[in-house]
C-alpha cells in the first residue's frame, strides 16, 4: 500500500455524460478499500474558485453511503461546468474590464488547505489540459476521459458515448414510422461539434439515408440530388442524420454562439437550417429533429457503466502504484494509462478508411460527398 496518499480529490468538469456517477462511485469504494479518504469538488474547479457559490465549502467529504447507489443515475453529483478554464479564468479587473487569469495557485492553496495528496479529473480535453498542467506545476494527477462525442484520442472508447448511440439510434428508429407516414424529409441533428462518432454509429444502427459528418464536407447540391431520387424510386420518406459540426464543401457550419472570454464557441442549428434548404430544393416537406442534451442525459447503458466502473478503479490502481500525468484509457480490452500530455487538445476524428464508414457507403447511405 502507498502510505503516502491519505486522502484523494475528485472533480468533473466539462458537459456532463451517462457513467460520471459511475467513476465517482468506483473512486470511492476503491479508496474505502485502501483506507484512503475521498472528497468532490464541486462543479467542475468552480468548488474552490467560485467560493461566493459555496460560502460553507466547495470541496465536500465522500463517503461509501453517499455513492452506494449513484452508478446508475445520470449527471453528476458532484455537478459539472464547461465555463471559467482556470488556466485562463475570466476576472473582472477594478475598472470593470475582464481579463484571463491564472488561478492554478488557488487550486493548489485549496487542495492543501484540505491536506489533499492527489487528485482525479474526470473530464474531457478541456479538463485533461487543465490535469496536465497542474502535474506539471507538481500535483498527483490522474486523469480519466469523459465525452459522449468519443473524440478523445488514444482511448478506444469513452463512456457516455455508448449511451448516446443507443438513446439516438432508439429516435431515429421511431421517427421511421412517421416521416413515413407524412412522407416528409426528417433531419436529425445530434451532438458532435468536430468528431462524427455519433453520428456514424446510431445512423448506421437505425438505417439513415443520409448521414453528415464534420470529417467530410457535404454537397448541397448531391444531398438533394439523392433525396430526389429516392422518391423518383418509390420511396417517398428520408432521414438524414446530420452532426452538430456537419461542414458544407464552402466550409459553412451553423454556429449558434461564437467564442468569447471564458467561453467557446457553441455549434448547433443544421438540424433546422438544412431542413429548409431541404425543402426548398426537394420540394419535399421537411422537418428537423434537435436531440441535443438529451444525448447526454438518462441512466448509463450497461456496457457504460462497466467502462466508468473500470476507469474509476483503474485510477486508483494508478495513484497506489505512484503514477501522475496519466490519462486511464481503453486499449480495448484491457485499461491501461497514456500520458497526459499526448492527450491534452487532441482529438480522435472518424478516419477516412474506416470500415464503419465503408459499411455506410456499401449499403448506399449517402454521405454527401
Amino acid at each position: 500500500m502507498n502510505t503516502a496518499i491519505r486522502r484523494i480529490a475528485i472533480s468533473t468538469g466539462g458537459g456532463d455524460a451517462p457513467g460520471l456517477n459511475a467513476v465517482i462511485h468506483a473512486i470511492v469504494k476503491a479508496a474505502h478499500q485502501r483506507q484512503w479518504e475521498c472528497f468532490g469538488i464541486r462543479e467542475g474547479f468552480n468548488g474552490i474558485l467560485r467560493p461566493d457559490r459555496y460560502p460553507q465549502d466547495g470541496i465536500v467529504p465522500l463517503s461509501i453511503q453517499m455513492v452506494e447507489q449513484i452508478s446508475h443515475l445520470g449527471g453528476t453529483i458532484l455537478g459539472t461546468t464547461n465555463h471559467g478554464n482556470p488556466l485562463r479564468y475570466p476576472t473582472t479587473l477594478p475598472d470593470g474590464s475582464v481579463q484571463e487569469c491564472d488561478r492554478t495557485p488557488d487550486i493548489h492553496r485549496a487542495l492543501q488547505a484540505h491536506q489533499i495528496d492527489a487528485l482525479v479529473c474526470i473530464g474531457r480535453d478541456g479538463t485533461l489540459t487543465i490535469a496536465n498542467a497542474l502535474h506539471e506545476q507538481g500535483l498527483r494527477v490522474i486523469g480519466v476521459p469523459k465525452t459522449i462525442d468519443n473524440d478523445l484520442d488514444k482511448t478506444f472508447t469513452t463512456f457516455g458515448f455508448d449511451t448516446a448511440v443507443a438513446f439516438a439510434t432508439e429516435c431515429v428508429d421511431r421517427l421511421h414510422s412517421t416521416a413515413s407516414a407524412h412522407q416528409r424529409i426528417m433531419v436529425v441533428e445530434v451532438m458532435g461539434r468536430y468528431a462524427g462518432w455519433i453520428a456514424l454509429h446510431s445512423g448506421l444502427a437505425s438505417h439513415a439515408h443520409a448521414i453528415l459528418l464534420p470529417e467530410i464536407p457535404y454537397d448541397h447540391a448531391k444531398l438533394s440530388n439523392f433525396l430526389i431520387a429516392r422518391e423518383q424510386a418509390g420511396h417517398h420518406y428520408s432521414i438524414v442524420l446530420a452532426a452538430e459540426g456537419a461542414t458544407t464543401i464552402q466550409g459553412q457550419r451553423e454556429v449558434l454562439q461564437a467564442a468569447g472570454t471564458g467561453y467557446v464557441e457553441r455549434l448547433g442549428g443544421i438540424g433546422e437550417q438544412l431542413a429548409h434548404r431541404l425543402q426548398a430544393s426537394t420540394g419535399k416537406e421537411a422537418r428537423a429533429v434537435v436531440l441535443g442534451h438529451l444525448l447526454r442525459g438518462g441512466s448509463p447503458t450497461a456496457f457504460d457503466r462497466v467502462s466508468a466502473l473500470r476507469f474509476g478503479a483503474a485510477a486508483v490502481r494508478a495513484l497506489e502504484q505512484d503514477m501522475s500525468g496519466v490519462m486511464v484509457a481503453l486499449a480495448f480490452p484491457n485499461v491501461n494509462y497514456v500520458p497526459l500530455a499526448e492527450v491534452a487538445g487532441r482529438m480522435k476524428a472518424v478516419p477516412a478508411d474506416s470500415d464503419t464508414l465503408q459499411t455506410a457507403r456499401d449499403l448506399g447511405i449517402c454521405l454527401g460527398d
